[in-house]
């Protein structure tokens, strides 16, 4: 085994010349990364930049649509409470317009009677139809 300051010359020439030869390829590598860290850097002064106004814009839009709802929501309710009342006129109205073909019926059954009575005219018979009633003479 001869010189052991040889020996420890060469491994530290083979040291010496292994990271050189690291160096050598991670000089590289640093640059991309350097670029790559600039690039990132950027991205984060655009994101930084432009971030704030288009999350307060999604906010506002947020709201917008939060408050359009709420209107609709007002709106639908309204608009029930528009029909209940049309179909309470309506359901009126069918009841006054029965009783008026009530009052009508009757009025028109009335006049009738009291004209025949007056005039003492005899009431006309249906063929068909049987009168269970006398006749006073």
């Amino acid at each position: 085994m001869g010189e052991p300051i040889f020996w420890l010359g060469v491994s530290l020439c083979l040291v010496a010349v292994c990271l050189a030869l690291v160096l050598m390829t991670a000089i590289p590598a640093f640059q991309e990364l350097s670029r790559a860290a600039r690039s990132a850097e950027k991205l984060f002064d655009t994101l930084q930049r432009e971030l704030p106004p288009t999350l307060d814009a999604i906010r506002s839009t947020s709201h917008q649509v939060s408050d359009l709802k709420a209107d609709l929501s007002q709106s639908v309710d309204q608009i029930q409470h528009v029909i209940a009342q049309v179909d309470h006129s309506l359901t009126e109205a069918r009841e006054q317009v029965h009783q008026t073909q009530v009052t009508v019926r009757s009025l028109w059954t009335g006049m009738s009677v009291g004209i025949h009575t007056f005039f003492r005219v005899p009431r006309q018979r249906h063929p068909g139809r049987r009168s269970n009633r006398r006749r006073l003479r």
